[in-house]
């Protein structure tokens, strides 16, 4: 059986989180340039880079890009709005990835970290992001505040986009936010309408690890925690109050 990121990840995706701007991602990426401390045409690796947006971000602004994925869908995608070719799009999984390394960053955004079931899965993602980084090299993983999220968690939505009816159901569950997404046609009350498909369900599934838990499984990959943001605005992280766990490293 399928893993959910291997069905999650596709077409239905793009609907979903379509309100994603480009705008924003080069907000982002103003802000990690500041972070990391990157000099013009250094190299950065954007590990599960999706649809590409901060990898074209980061193009923009002047550093060689590699863009990784597994996602076929979303590659194609990120392709797509790269006609000129400026950026290195490569298909693989984030534990065994098929390049030698000596990237001056890797970043890991929007929560793409803590997709699999044991810890072991989670540090051999980071003794990957350590083997791409030259000695001193940085890096920068974008990952949920756990305390927040439990206490912000909207357990429903519902919106409609272009024709489709989106539901969302959230749980925090064994140590993991799941949301439950499902996807159909929007009908309109009293339509019979034959043509309608049937809902196509899919589960999106986080581990949530602690500062201190991921602290030490970067220490375990040979990467040094420097410092940890709240968010893109914010300087500093409160575990309480802050939305986001941004943390920026160094290889060791």
């Amino acid at each position: 059986m399928a893993e959910w990121y291997e069905r999650s990840f596709g077409e239905d995706y793009l609907l979903v989180y379509k309100h994603r701007d480009i705008q924003g991602a080069k907000r982002e990426v103003h802000k990690m340039i500041s972070w990391l401390g990157l000099s013009k045409g250094a190299q950065v690796l954007d590990l599960c880079c999706g649809m590409g947006r901060h990898s074209m971000a980061l193009h923009e602004a002047g550093y060689e890009v590699t863009g990784i994925d597994l996602s076929g869908v979303l590659l194609k995608e990120a392709r797509s709005n790269d006609p000129e070719g400026t950026v290195t799009w490569v298909q693989s999984d984030m534990r065994s990835l098929p390049l030698e390394g000596g990237f001056d960053a890797v970043v890991n955004l929007f929560t793409s970290f803590g997709y699999f079931e044991r810890d072991e899965e989670h540090i051999k993602v980071l003794q990957e992001i350590s083997r791409m980084l030259k000695p001193g090299g940085r890096f920068i993983i974008d990952f949920l505040n756990p305390q927040y999220t439990i206490s912000h968690l909207v357990s429903h939505s519902e919106r409609v986009d272009e024709g489709q009816l989106i539901v969302e159901n959230r749980v925090i569950e064994d140590g993991y936010v799941k949301k439950q997404i499902t996807i159909k046609d929007h009908q309109i009350s009293g339509s019979l309408d034959d043509s309608i498909q049937q809902p196509r369900n899919y589960l999106e599934r986080i581990k949530m690890y602690s500062i201190d838990q991921l602290t030490e499984m970067l220490h375990a990959a040979g990467l040094r925690l420097d410092k940890v943001h709240g968010d893109y605005d914010e300087e500093e992280y409160d575990e309480a109050y802050s939305p986001r766990m941004i943390m920026v490293g160094t290889a060791i």
